[in-house]
């Protein structure tokens, strides 16, 4: 993901549980993400057993948002991408031309993944704490992408130097806001470019949201790499479809992300030449009266007016006083060599 390898916005087709248990699905997921515009999709890999423990116990339970009610082990039994879909996805999505990638949630799911020769990195929110499994994703040398979610720019900073201090040379950071789906107070835009300032890196948008408008205003902020859930145009059910993009919507966020971005332009001072036909309508210096040669040039003769064929207004005061070298009649731009 090194800087220009890669076209912007970068955007990330997060598959997460929406694959349902099935691995057709998953598959029609990723083709769906391809034939929408997605530049690459993402799994999830790890085991209801590499996440937590089976336990009945309170502390284990959801007790709201989307997913109330749910045991942690049972809600990430349900939710897992089974490890053996893996290689036949990564092959999948290769030959059908679209880059996949994923999060490993625990040291293990990282060997898994090198194993297969995983292209980039992805860190969650909740994992972001997580220094040990930090040290060990970035000892890969791998690009590095990391969701910010609950952090505060502390936490930030620890995991950012650890990622630098093991290896990661290639890092992203995704500013996130971690509930589901996310309202439109949640959001704190600027944050992304205090990000940019304080990490000197590439800075994202990891949107949970269900209001696109927000994505278009992260790349207005300076996002340049966007991650959203999604699934298929006539799915009904999934884990995170309450807030994914459902078929087609994919393709119309990609075109909506792509406007917002080359609406930016470049990063310096620009006028498209496209402007330079309009100068005529600025003010120029025109005679409002007959003017003989050898008159002066006064307020009641000359003015500041629209078209821009004459002087433009700068010459204004320097040409009061000054003596005509020509006849001109009324409704004449006045030219350089009409004075000396």
């Amino acid at each position: 993901m090194k800087k220009n390898k890669f076209k912007l916005p970068f955007f990330i087709a997060e598959i997460s549980a929406n694959h349902c248990g099935n691995f057709n699905l998953a598959k029609k997921l990723i083709k769906c993400a391809k034939d929408n515009g997605a530049d690459a999709v993402k799994l999830q890999t790890y085991t209801a057993d590499t996440m937590t423990i089976k336990s009945d116990k309170k502390y284990f339970k959801i007790k709201d948002g989307l997913w109330k009610g749910y045991q942690l082990w049972d809600l990430y039994n349900k939710a897992h991408t089974p490890l053996v879909w893996h290689s036949k996805l990564f092959k999948y999505a290769k030959s059908i031309g679209i880059k996949i990638f994923s999060t490993p949630f625990d040291e293990t799911a990282v060997d898994f993944l090198e194993k297969l020769n995983c292209p980039i990195y992805k860190i969650a929110s909740f994992e972001m704490t997580d220094i040990p499994l930090i040290a060990k994703i970035a000892s890969t040398k791998k690009p590095l992408i990391i969701s910010t979610g609950m952090a505060t720019l502390d936490e930030i900073e620890l995991t950012f130097n650890t990622a630098k201090k093991y290896g990661s040379k290639d890092i992203t950071l995704l500013y996130c806001v971690s509930n589901y789906p996310s309202k439109n107070s949640d959001f704190n835009l600027n944050n992304i470019k205090i990000l940019k300032d304080k990490f000197k890196c590439r800075v994202g948008f990891s949107d949970h949201s269900k209001n696109n408008k927000i994505a278009l205003a992260a790349i207005a902020s300076g996002a340049e790499v966007i991650e959203k859930h999604i699934a298929l145009g006539n799915q009904k059910k999934g884990l995170d479809i309450n807030f994914s993009l459902k078929g087609k919507e994919i393709g119309v966020f990609r075109q909506i992300i792509d406007e917002a971005y080359n609406l930016l332009g470049k990063k310096r001072f620009y006028r498209n030449k496209s402007e330079d036909k309009s100068k005529v309508f600025r003010r120029s210096i025109f005679a409002i009266k007959d003017i003989r040669k050898g008159e002066k040039f006064t307020k009641n003769n000359i003015k500041r007016i629209r078209p821009g064929y004459g002087l433009p207004p700068l010459y204004y005061k320097r040409l009061l006083n000054k003596k005509s070298l020509i006849n001109i009649k009324k409704g004449t731009p006045l030219k350089f060599n009409n004075f000396k």
